[in-house]
């Protein structure tokens, strides 16, 4: 299963009234398209708007109405943290703030060198009022990073640091209920950040981004806080071994928690310069000792949330290429499932609830060839598979394998 995070989009007049996909040079997957079983794919239903958790949470079978607990905890789980029951965890960003707080750049420029100084100062310098409560702080990929509050009487009603839009002070976390350990845990967070603005801000690693003219990473960006969700192991659920390839913490978190061997990729950056060619040949591997494999491209999405539309035509062109390293390297009795989470939007920079491509195809297994020429958002709506939910994928694509369960006699 091939996930390009925010694939689809809407059409833009930039681009005529046509979609990025409409566009891109992508002959692979517009070959499996003419040759497989095409649809439109619902995460959550349709006009439900899904974040990136929660539709990957559906796609691999889960009713996220039911498990969904905050991103918080998928995050954390992404870095390697074991999290116990009872745990908070907020995903956060290392941004850039000015002396009062107010946010000038909410990924401090995309910063990669450094991080491990400043994850390492934070640890060492910072200690928490409360000492029956123990925080984790962690990094993820490139700004991303992660914070864990143990302890004793803790709430994950606590509402998010971010603003949403640079200019504005970052926000303070509010309870979001009247209980007392909502309004501890908000407090917890308020001085957390506080702090690490006051261990970043002089620290060497930001000194020498302002000489050099990039954003300093001098403040942590607390949101999505969550308690540690139950997730039935993928494994025990459709009894296929399962593995995971991502660049970034929130599918890595998905796979550490539903028990996948979560394969690390030399290179695998979760943007538009990720190792695409690596990836495509971890999945290849992979298969040779599971039976699953979730091989996640996040390159797509990041590049619509920065409104760039040419960018996200070369990440889909890039996405194409790997997939014809797999396609010369897949076996026979394989199945190919290639689908987008959710829409992104390029023009509004967001999510939306628009339907997104899904395609299933094999070399040699018996998959319908259906009327769709091309995998473009108008042209899935003549495939066989018509418009499905998230909910639905695992359960067909066991049916192709022929590994479904009959019910009845």
């Amino acid at each position: 299963m091939i996930v390009i995070d925010g694939m689809a989009d809407r059409p833009l007049s930039t681009l005529e009234g046509k979609t990025p996909l409409e566009v891109a040079e992508i002959p692979n997957i517009h070959k499996i398209a003419k040759e497989g079983m095409c649809g439109l794919l619902h995460s959550l239903g349709p006009g439900k708007l899904p974040g990136s958790d929660t539709a990957h949470l559906a796609i691999l079978g889960h009713d996220p109405y039911k498990v969904y607990t905050g991103r918080g905890p998928i995050e954390a789980a992404g870095t390697g943290l074991s999290l116990q029951t009872g745990d908070i965890s907020l995903r956060c960003n290392y941004a850039t703030v000015d002396e009062n707080f107010t946010l000038i750049n909410r990924t401090a420029d995309y910063i990669r060198e450094g991080t491990e100084e400043l994850e390492r100062v934070i640890n060492e310098r910072i200690s928490l009022s409360d000492p029956s409560v123990e925080f984790i702080f962690r990094n993820s990929a490139d700004y991303r990073c992660v914070l864990v509050l143990r302890g004793d009487d803790l709430s994950p009603y606590v509402s998010d640091v971010d603003p949403g839009e640079v200019g504005k002070k970052l926000l303070e976390a509010r309870p979001e209920n009247t209980n007392a350990e909502a309004k501890k845990t908000s407090a917890l967070v308020n001085e957390f950040v506080k702090k690490t603005y006051e261990v970043l801000k002089d620290h060497p690693v930001n000194l020498a981004r302002r000489q050099a003219n990039t954003s300093p990473a001098n403040v942590i960006m607390p949101r999505g806080a969550g308690k540690t969700p139950v997730l039935e192991d993928f494994y025990s659920k459709w009894k296929l071994k399962g593995a995971c390839i991502a660049g970034i913490g929130l599918i890595k978190g998905l796979g550490y928690l539903t028990g996948m061997n979560v394969i690390k990729v030399k290179g695998a950056t979760g943007y538009i310069d990720t190792n695409y060619e690596a990836k495509g040949n971890a999945a290849v591997a992979a298969l040779k000792d599971h039976d699953f494999v979730l091989l996640h491209i996040e390159a797509t999405d990041e590049v619509s949330h920065d409104k760039d539309y040419k960018a996200k035509i070369t990440a889909l062109e890039k996405t194409d290429k790997m997939i014809e390293t797999i396609l010369s390297k897949i076996p026979p009795k394989a199945l190919l499932v290639i689908l987008s989470d959710h829409t992104t939007s390029t023009e509004i920079a967001e999510h939306t609830a628009n339907p997104t491509p899904i395609i299933m195809w094999g070399p040699t297994l018996r998959v319908f060839q259906d009327f769709a020429e091309k995998c473009t958002e108008k042209e899935m709506s003549k495939g066989m598979l018509g418009r499905i939910k998230g909910t639905e994928v695992m359960p067909i694509i066991l049916d192709l394998i022929n590994r479904s369960k009959k019910f009845g006699a």
